[in-house]
Parts: C-alpha cells; sequence; structure tokens
C-alpha cells in the first residue's frame, strides 16, 4: 500500500482521482491541495510516498513545485495533466509518468503498478524539466498565504520553529528548505542557519577569533562563520 497526496486546483478533478486511485486497493490518499503553496506545506507534514501533481494551476504551477522540493526527501510525482500527448512526450524521454485528464482507469491502473514495482525513486530525472531557478518563494501563515519575490528577501534562516525569510518590510515561514533556498535562489550561505542576499549587506563587521557579522540594508544582524567568511569576501570584491 502507497500513500499518497492528490494536488489540483480543481475541486471535482481531485476529488474524481482520489476515488479512482483509491478503488484501485493499491493506494491510500492521505489528504488533498487545492494549490501548490498548500500542497508543498501538506508534503513536508504528511511525507506521502507518491504526489498526484496536477501541470497547471495559478500562481505556481506543478512544474515550479517540483523545484521547490529537496531532492533528499522528495516523494515520487506523477504529474496530472490536460495537455495532448505530443506535449507529453518530454515526461516519457525523462522517465517521467504522467495521467491525461479525464484520467483512463487503465492507464491510471499501469502507472499504479509501476510505483508498486518501482524500488528506486526517479529524483535524478528530475532535474530535466524543473526549474533551475526560483523566482518567488511560498510563505504560509495564519489564514494567508503570501508569495514573496526572491529578489527582495535580504536573508532567511532556520530555527526550531522552521525556515524564515525576511524582507525589507516583513517575516514570512516558508516551507522551503534552506538547501533548496540555497540551490535555486541568488541567496548564499554566511552561517549554518542563514542565508544572505548578497545585494542586501549594507557592512561586514569583523570580529574576534575569524568570526563576523552581516549588517543588511535593513539593519538587520546576521551571523557569518569562518567557514563562509572567505567566500563571502571573494564575492564582494575583497581578497
Amino acid at each position: 500500500m502507497l500513500s499518497a497526496l492528490v494536488i489540483d486546483d480543481e475541486l471535482f478533478a481531485r476529488e474524481e482521482l482520489t476515488e479512482l486511485l483509491e478503488e484501485t486497493g493499491h493506494i491510500e490518499v492521505l489528504d488533498q491541495a487545492s494549490n501548490a503553496v498548500e500542497g508543498l506545506k501538506k508534503i513536508n507534514l504528511l511525507r506521502p510516498d507518491v504526489v498526484f501533481l496536477d501541470i497547471q494551476m495559478p500562481q505556481i504551477t506543478g512544474i515550479e513545485l517540483l523545484a521547490m522540493l529537496d531532492p533528499e526527501t522528495m516523494p515520487k510525482v506523477v504529474f496530472v495533466t490536460a495537455y495532448d500527448e505530443f506535449a507529453v512526450q518530454a515526461f516519457e524521454d525523462n522517465a517521467f509518468d504522467y495521467l491525461l485528464k479525464p484520467v483512463d482507469t487503465c492507464r491510471l491502473e499501469k502507472t499504479v503498478k509501476r510505483l508498486l514495482k518501482s524500488q528506486q525513486t526517479n529524483r535524478q530525472h528530475y532535474a530535466a524539466i524543473a526549474p533551475q531557478s526560483l523566482d518567488q518563494v511560498p510563505c504560509i501563515g495564519l489564514n494567508r498565504i503570501v508569495i514573496i519575490p526572491t529578489q527582495d528577501v535580504e536573508f532567511a534562516y532556520s530555527d526550531i520553529s522552521g525556515v524564515h525569510v525576511q524582507t525589507h518590510e516583513q517575516k514570512a515561514t516558508s516551507q522551503l528548505t534552506l538547501k533548496v533556498l540555497e540551490e535555486k535562489t541568488p541567496l548564499v550561505r554566511c552561517h549554518r542557519q542563514f542565508l544572505v542576499n548578497i545585494k542586501a549587506i549594507k557592512e561586514i563587521k569583523l570580529l574576534d577569533n575569524g568570526l563576523a557579522e552581516i549588517i543588511t540594508v535593513s539593519s538587520h544582524p546576521l551571523p557569518v562563520s569562518r567557514r563562509y567568511l572567505k567566500t563571502l569576501k571573494e564575492m564582494l570584491g575583497f581578497h
């Protein structure tokens, strides 16, 4: 039995696919999500074996969501799309699995059998289609979803309550990991728990024992550990 999450902005499509999956007797649908931000949160919370992901969704598409998942922990992904078969040829070429809307039960059975048989993930293939960079950072809070342009982020950090991003005007909590932010955005590592936007650095204070402290343009102090100080100085033109 595999656990699954269904992400689609259309309620009817979500419920229909959920019903079809449960009728196979091999898939337990843990939950549904109506958009990519909600879906990202539930992926991190529920850790499903597989995600059935709609490609065409508002604000953040299924393809963009793929780029937001941590490669080390991401589930298998089956795309659900209304594209014709010519448009999804790229998925087949890169060992992706997909379902065309409306979902055909025979095709779904083939997908489920492939999932059950597979002992290895297809993570290594996702890079072929996922965006190499993120233009926006989805954040979620009490009764609100915030989409922050990556260029507006001054720094990001992690603590016991999660990963947070700070702009000039606000702080928000993101479902992205620091690793994904480091790999997919211009933010660079300055400390084990901190990433900084180079363009947001106002000054670097050199401290004792080879340590340093960044002051951002909004006057936020950030720690700099010894292992990252040299790289930061080189990026700023100091050698």
